[in-house]
């Protein structure tokens, strides 16, 4: 079998269509390696050619790289690997330079890799489908554009416009890709692609790349060039900044990119091939393929969705209480077309909490991004209320009330009589078990945790909680309207504070820890950013609030205590009571915490947080460890109690709930690929040092004596 059809028509003309074998997309795969070698040596053969068309049967053109294959590879077939990249790009760099035109016909999303074979035609067309999308995302998985994607689009682009595609991973539309002259012209049908193709060759009978072209300067200079100069000499430092040293591949692009440019084209896709092999041997690239290209697939396809259980739409959706949780929950319902009733105890705030949809959606009129009439049809969409009547017919109702579970059992009796016949009651707490909210429903069977993530319009991820007698249909709605409303879901068992919360109080404990030992708190903020978290866990905690904090350890100490369990007071407790009741510091909302807030400046650390102060000698390396450490062990303590099912569950959870650095692929991987006899050891010293939370989990230890992956 072939992945490339090779018909030559009357014309002369040679038409290779893209066919991967047994796939809906096409991709790089080592039969495409192999057909396009034969392609290739077929041209080179040809007496009578007078162009090259590529085209593709699939409903896509091509979606880039074979990331089964690339995950493989492992450091000691580096120099294999590198030759194969190099054939690859030696035959597109062949067909490019026979001399005669070469087009690709773009009959939709041109990926990655597809894009790379788009690149190297000389010219493009594309149909104008606004859901085709093209572009270089290789960077979002660790990767770099490694057949020619950045040699080509600095070439054509120039190095700072270049910049954004390569190193943001930045996909674009048809139009943008016709304004920036990367798309030449468009089609509206298959027919009339391929006429154009065939039109366009006969009209340029001699054609090479622009860069060919002798005396081809890049648009706005090479690096010598005073103004690129200028901007090159901060690159660096800029970029450093922001991936804190933990994301070689934006490095690696720069490098790549800026290096190719002072070089022939040749020679700068060589250079580029070998960081390309630098970035596919290593590690953070497989940690992040892993997690988020095959764990967040797995999950699309339904990995922890109970099996047999027909799929569910919702088709309308009850809110209670109008808050931030509550007014993010309705509009990423409405915006995906289901109607929502909010529900408050007034009609004041649940109109307050409409307006913030309408907030949203007047944002998005602004930038372009919506029409006026789609605004109002999706605010027509959400019904503001003070009824509980109003909910009748609801086949879904959440509860998105203050964390108190008198008030949650209340809101969901009163709502529950509304509900329609095997209609599911779901409820948005983030810490309080859901066996026992579910016992103020009329049938547990039917009662679901939806934990959303604040702000609901940003954050990806969903964690779906079961409780003790959750039924498997309601499981399986509830991952369905996730999905439904275009959000992951992952699935968890029932416990306090369930999977993120938990953890998540881990991580800003640790900051907690940190400063109560006397750590300077500017050090703790750099040591969780350089260990790949989004923010320092004291921003986090005044984002939390304090008070809050304090509420929910009050409400877990008296709810052990009611089990005869006691939880011991820590250095945080006194941190948060000292913050609250001395220094009059409750976070962020309350205008002071951790950090000042001044009116019209940038927020910055609050200079009183020296009454901590201690001589302490800890290491940066030790904090970034002791960040990671905590959450990853306890993610894994997760999985052995069973509150967590899965690791796909656990990675992807950890870093689209809890901002876990995503370089690790996840908490669980990241012991995974620390190695887990070595993270053993070194959760044993920071045990020694610093306290039991750090003692490695049972199955860490024997995963350890295994040598195996915690799977």
């Amino acid at each position: 079998m072939s992945a490339i059809q090779y018909e030559k028509n009357a014309d002369n003309i040679v038409i290779l269509t893209l066919d991967s074998t047994g796939q809906s997309a096409n991709t790089m795969n080592a039969e495409f390696r192999d057909s396009l070698d034969e392609a290739t040596q077929k041209l080179k053969a040809e007496t009578e050619l007078s162009g090259v068309i590529f085209r593709s049967a699939k409903k896509t053109f091509f979606a880039g790289g074979d990331l089964d294959e690339l995950i493989q590879v492992q450091p000691e077939h580096a120099t294999d690997f590198f030759n194969m990249v190099e054939k690859l790009k030696g035959h597109l760099r062949t067909i490019e330079t026979l001399g005669i035109p070469v087009v690709a016909a773009l009959n939709g999303t041109a990926l990655g890799g597809g894009w790379e074979i788009a690149l190297s035609c000389h010219h493009r067309i594309a149909i104008n489908d606004s859901k085709s999308k093209f572009g270089l995302p290789e960077v979002t998985l660790g990767l770099l554009p490694g057949g020619g994607g950045i040699v080509r689009m600095v070439r054509l682009l120039g190095l700072q416009n270049a910049f954004p595609f390569l190193m943001e991973g930045k996909q674009f539309g048809v139009d943008k890709a016709k304004s920036l002259g990367l798309i030449h012209d468009t089609a509206e049908n298959d027919q009339e692609l391929l006429d154009k193709a065939i039109a366009w060759i006969k009209a340029n009978p001699k054609s090479q790349q622009p860069f060919d072209v002798k005396g081809y300067k890049i648009p706005g200079g090479d690096p010598k060039t005073p103004a690129v100069a200028q901007v090159l000499a901060i690159a660096p430092a800029m970029l450093r900044d922001k991936t804190k040293g933990c994301y070689p591949a934006p490095e690696a692009i720069m490098a790549a990119a800026v290096e190719g440019a002072q070089v022939d084209v040749d020679t700068a896709l060589r250079i580029e091939s070998r960081y390309f092999t630098q970035l596919t041997t290593g590690q953070i690239s497989k940690n992040m393929i892993g997690t988020f290209w095959h764990g967040l697939n797995a999950i699309k396809s339904g990995a922890s969705r109970p099996a047999g259980v027909a799929k569910w739409q919702a088709t309308k959706v009850g809110v209670l209480g109008a808050g931030m949780m509550g007014a993010g929950i309705a509009y990423s319902t409405a915006i995906k077309g289901i109607p929502v009733v909010l529900k408050d105890v007034s009609v004041e705030n649940a109109e307050k909490g409409k307006a913030y949809s309408q907030k949203l959606l007047d944002k998005r009129v602004s930038q372009g991004r919506m029409t006026a009439e789609k605004r109002d049809q999706v605010l027509s969409l959400i019904t503001a209320t003070a009824s509980a009547q109003d909910l009748q017919g609801c086949d879904l109702i959440i509860e998105a009330v203050f964390e108190n579970q008198e008030l949650k059992a209340k809101v969901t009796q009163e709502a529950e009589q509304y509900l329609a016949p095997n209609g599911v009651m779901a409820s948005n707490t983030s810490t309080l078990p859901i066996t026992g909210l579910a016992q103020a429903s009329k049938d547990d069977k039917a009662f679901i945790g939806l934990h959303f993530f604040s702000p609901v319009d940003k954050m990806q991820l969903v964690e779906i909680i079961k409780g003790k007698n959750t039924s498997a249909e309601t499981l399986a709605k509830a991952y369905d309207f996730v999905q439904q409303i275009g959000k992951t879901p992952i699935v968890v068992n029932d416990s306090r504070g369930f999977f993120t919360s938990r953890v998540f109080g881990t991580f800003i404990q640790e900051g907690m820890r940190l400063l109560a030992e006397g750590v300077h708190p500017a050090r703790i903020e750099m040591a969780a950013l350089k260990a790949g978290m989004p923010v320092g866990p004291l921003a986090i905690q005044d984002e939390v609030s304090l008070t809050l904090t304090e509420h929910v350890a009050s409400e877990a100490r008296k709810a052990l205590q009611a089990e005869g369990k006691d939880l011991p007071k820590t250095s945080v407790d006194e941190v948060v009571r000292t913050m609250i009741h001395e220094l009059n510091r409750k976070g962020k909302a309350a205008g002071a915490g951790f950090y000042e807030y001044p009116e019209n400046g940038k927020k910055h650390l609050w200079e009183g947080l020296n009454r901590w102060k201690k001589d302490h000698d800890i290491s940066e390396q030790d904090m970034i460890d002791r960040i990671l450490f905590v959450q990853a062990l306890d993610t894994l303590r997760c999985y052995e109690e069973g509150v967590l099912e899965s690791v796909i569950d656990a990675n992807v959870g950890s870093i689209f709930g809890i901002g876990y650095a995503p370089w690790t692929g996840g908490a669980i991987q990241f012991l995974n690929q620390y190695g887990t006899d070595k993270a053993q050891k070194r959760a044993e010293e920071l045990a020694a040092k610093y306290g039991e939370r750090f003692t490695p989990p049972a199955l860490l230890k024997t995963k350890a004596e295994q040598k195996q992956n915690i799977q």
